[in-house]
């Protein structure tokens, strides 16, 4: 929670540097997010989520629980999460979302692409 402020930071400088589009923002959240995931900052990746902030205590913490247990698998079967790049970013303008997709580069060499979908909720791109 207490890097949250920090990524909305950066987000608003690269705002006042240039004009970014949407699929930029919501990349730039998305691999942020997964940094934090992969640096075992459960909790802020957590906090990036849509409605995280409403989320009761227990289901909160089982959520945390399957964060580690994700890394722990991670490290175990492929030495660990290296590298996170932004590979595309598509927004549906009907159902106001925008796919972001991520590539894990693991430690034994192996890629693997996976689909993030971001929502902006007042100013916030936050995971689906």
């Amino acid at each position: 929670m207490k890097y949250l402020p920090a990524l909305i930071l950066t987000l608003l400088l690269c705002m006042a540097c240039s004009n970014p589009s949407p699929e930029e923002m919501a990349s730039i959240a998305a691999k942020g997010y997964y940094t934090h995931l992969v640096n075992g900052e459960y909790e802020v990746f957590l906090e990036g989520k849509d409605g995280a902030d409403s989320l009761p205590d227990g289901y909160r913490e089982q959520l945390l629980t399957c964060y580690r247990q994700f890394m722990a698998q991670q490290n175990r079967d492929h030495h660990g999460i290296l590298d996170i790049r932004v590979s595309n970013a598509v927004t549906d303008t009907a159902l106001q979302y925008t796919n972001v997709f991520l590539v894990l580069c693991f430690g034994d060499s192996v890629n693997e692409e996976i689909v993030v979908p971001m929502v902006e909720r007042n100013g916030s791109w936050r995971m689906k």
